[in-house]
């Protein structure tokens, strides 16, 4: 297993590693077989520079390696967000915060990394620049054929996966950090979207996208989120047992694949035996968001605005999948977007009606194991199965997008198995809530 964050930075602090030899660590990692198509430009030599300042490894990121998903602004780079359209956008004049707010923590940047193209879709598969293939951070490369890795923040995943990187600052508008974290084997929060600025970073939605990370740990994410956010989370001395946990049963746990539903039932046995409270709760109103979002949503009328002058000149440089999926946006009306906004606030009033009492709710991250990517590679004569697989694994994820809440993944799965996420779940600003808990199930689960 991969040595965590927070593990290698005190290595640092007490002298037995430097900054400079992790980051050459991580670069042959990124140089690698198992990184290809990972990153979309590298910056070995600026991250060495960032290891060596005097007096990094003070800093809460120690000099460590930080990749960065092409979406948000780097100074002096250009933001393609996995794009041919932007590629010859002028530099960026600034970090984006998240960018400068890691950069002040000590981030060693090694590089941008792949994404789907603006962001939109689970999948991960990008058909300009290849496709990162998953990886177990647990257990090595996924046996058989080369499986989808997830999205939209498909590289960041795979560079916290295969040891390139201790953290990946991504996105997540639907599940584009959890998905990742739960076909790669690693930890992705999804905070409060509100807690993290996202300001300097190519938008999908601007209701739903959230600046969040991966790590390799659930104690990697706090510190990674407490940087992001500028905030201390606070920390819960109450035992496993104190909290309380539901397990929605309505659409969560539909159709899960066999190895997804016996990794999930297996934590649950565990947890229960370690004393959790858990209760098994119907919670209908998830069925509700289809009709919620029965016009469209609020990616495609968000992404529309957006990118309806791009589409005019450059139409034909888009992904056909994503850009068929932004042109929904053009059909929707002022009146649908505002009748959505009524309903999203109706909606998140009776999920919280039904969610009081429970500190958090647990599913799995996503119902599948990663398919092949030869099973959703670009071509017309697999959209259909492309479309079916993105569906299922933004349909747990997104739950928590349009509940305006936060949420981990952590893995659940065993040797021998495929990657399966767990998730810890809530509504908005329960963010310490569910990082309490998502440290106790991670230390029960390593037992």
């Amino acid at each position: 297993m991969l040595a965590d964050l927070v593990s290698t930075r005190s290595h640092v602090a007490a002298g037995h590693s430097s900054a400079r030899d992790e980051i050459e660590r991580c670069i042959a990692a990124a140089e690698g077989p198992t990184c290809a198509h990972v990153f979309r430009q590298t910056s070995y030599d600026q991250a060495r520079a960032a290891a060596a300042v005097p007096g990094v490894e003070r800093l809460p990121l120690a000099g460590l390696a930080v990749s960065v998903k092409d979406l948000f602004d780097i100074q002096g780079m250009t933001t393609a967000a996995g794009s041919t359209v932007l590629r010859d956008a002028p530099p960026a004049p600034a970090d984006s915060p998240a960018v400068a707010r890691l950069r002040r923590a000590g981030a060693a940047f090694i590089g941008r990394t792949h994404m789907v193209e603006f962001a939109f879709s689970g999948v991960g598969v990008n058909p300009h620049f290849g496709t990162p293939a998953a990886f177990d951070a647990r257990h090595g490369a996924l046996p058989g054929p080369a499986r989808v890795c997830g999205g939209s923040s498909s590289g960041a995943g795979v560079s916290v996966a295969t040891g390139a990187a201790f953290i990946g600052l991504g996105s997540d508008t639907g599940g584009s950090i959890r998905i990742p974290a739960a076909l790669n084997g690693i930890v992705g929060f999804k905070n409060t979207a509100r807690l993290v600025p996202t300001e300097g970073a190519v938008p999908l939605s601007t209701t739903l996208d959230t600046a969040c990370a991966l790590t390799r740990t659930v104690r990697d994410a706090v510190v990674a989120h407490e940087i992001l956010a500028a905030r201390r989370v606070t920390r819960s001395p109450a035992p496993l047992s104190v909290w309380r946990l539901a397990v929605p049963a309505t659409l969560f746990l539909d159709g899960l694949d066999a190895t997804v539903a016996r990794a999930f039932e297996r934590t649950l046995s565990r947890l229960r035996a370690a004393g959790a409270q858990i209760t098994e709760i119907a919670l209908a109103e998830t069925a509700q968001l289809a009709d919620v979002n029965a016009t469209g949503g609020f990616s495609a009328a968000e992404s529309y605005a957006w990118h309806r002058a791009l589409l005019a000149r450059h139409g034909n440089a888009y992904d056909p999948r994503v850009k068929s999926r932004i042109e929904r946006g053009a059909s929707m009306s002022a009146a649908d977007y505002i009748d959505l906004l009524h309903a999203r606030r109706a909606w998140i009033a009776r999920m919280q009606t039904a969610m009081a009492g429970f500190d958090a709710l647990l599913s799995p991250t996503v119902p599948i194991v990663a398919p092949p990517i030869a099973s959703v590679a670009p071509g017309s004569e697999r959209d259909a199965e492309f479309f079916r697989v993105n569906g299922l694994l933004l349909r747990n994820t997104s739950v928590v997008n349009m509940l305006d809440g936060c949420a981990l993944s952590l893995p659940c799965h065993e040797a021998g198995e495929l990657p399966v996420g767990l998730m810890v779940w809530h509504g908005a600003l329960r963010d310490d809530p569910v990082l309490n808990i998502g440290l106790l199930i991670e230390q029960e689960l390593q037992k």
